[in-house]
């Protein structure tokens, strides 16, 4: 395919790529390099390493008409972050045109599959793999059109979504808000869910949402919708959302009054200072102790719903 892309080079602090990357990615970006760092949903970084202290993005655009608008709402994306992320620069980035040969292939050296708990395995299309009796796969390609913003708190929604699923029963009824690329409603229709609602307000990501659920043969355990969370039913025994802390805050009464009695509330895409916030606003409802987990610069919080 002779297609040419627009690469935009952006200068970002390391404790800012997952925000840049989220925002390109809301601005029609379908794919991103972040130096040398594997920037994906599936690995682990080494907290070991030594990571410097800026990195530079590489986003690719399907090119436009011209390049004048993108670098406009690129400035302004940038402008309107800069406050939550210190040392942002928010100069024009450079754009550069490049050839679809040039990148589209490059990328998949930094993808593999892995495990998540002892039965989920999330691998990439190109990849082989034998499960165990008891393991399944989810097929899911980080490419062009792969959401690359939210590794962190992708990860950790799927490690506490696996968790519920490693002794049997797990929960049959999901609720997974801010579906994306529909990666949580998939491992939990693959891990046994039998009925998943999965939401998002970006009619792009249900659409991607919706193929990557047909790749892996769980249609008919998932419903994806458009519709607001305030129209949704109730009743679930797992609610997700993987969304900005701010977004958990606004709408932790309709979260939790879509849970059964018992049911478990799985909070991320929540910045390390913004846990106490979120915790704070929480801590008014009536719920168990909350149970943290953390990577990178994001945080995981659990509760359980009161009996």
């Amino acid at each position: 395919m002779n297609k040419t892309w627009l690469e935009l080079r952006i200068n970002v602090p390391a404790n800012a790529v997952d925000l840049v990357c989220n925002e390109l990615a809301e601005l029609g970006c379908e794919g991103v390099t972040v130096e040398e760092k594997p920037l994906d949903t599936f690995v682990v970084p080494d907290p070991d390493q030594n990571l410097p202290a800026q990195y530079y993005i590489k986003s690719y655009f399907p090119e436009p008409e011209t390049a004048d608008g993108l670098r406009r709402q690129v400035e302004e994306m940038l402008n309107w972050l800069a406050p939550m992320a210190p040392g942002l620069e928010t100069t024009v980035p450079e754009i550069s045109a490049v050839a679809n040969e040039d990148w589209a292939e490059g990328w998949k050296q930094h993808f593999s599959a892995v495990a998540i708990g002892s039965r989920l395995i999330i691998k990439p299309t190109w990849e082989e793999y034998s499960p165990a009796p008891h393991q399944v796969v989810v097929n899911l390609d980080p490419g062009m059109a792969f959401g690359t913003g939210t590794h962190g708190t992708t990860r950790l929604c799927l490690e506490a979504v696996a968790a519920l699923y490693e002794e049997p029963p797990g929960p049959e009824r999901i609720l997974d808000v801010g579906t994306g690329s529909g990666i949580l409603a998939i491992a939990a229709a693959a891990l046994g869910a039998t009925r998943v609602l999965a939401c998002d307000i970006d009619p792009e990501a249900c659409r991607t949402a919706a193929e990557n659920a047909a790749l892996n043969g769980v249609t008919g355990a998932i419903e994806i919708t458009e519709r607001p969370l305030e129209s949704l039913e109730g009743g679930f025994q797992v609610v997700v959302a993987n969304i900005l802390a701010e977004e958990n805050i606004r709408l932790a009464t309709e979260l939790i009054s879509r849970l059964v009695p018992g049911g478990t509330l799985i909070l991320s895409g929540i910045l390390r200072e913004k846990e106490e916030m979120v915790k704070e606003a929480f801590a008014a409802f009536e719920l168990g102790p909350p149970e943290t987990t953390r990577l990178d610069e994001w945080v995981c919080i659990i509760y359980r719903q009161g009996e």
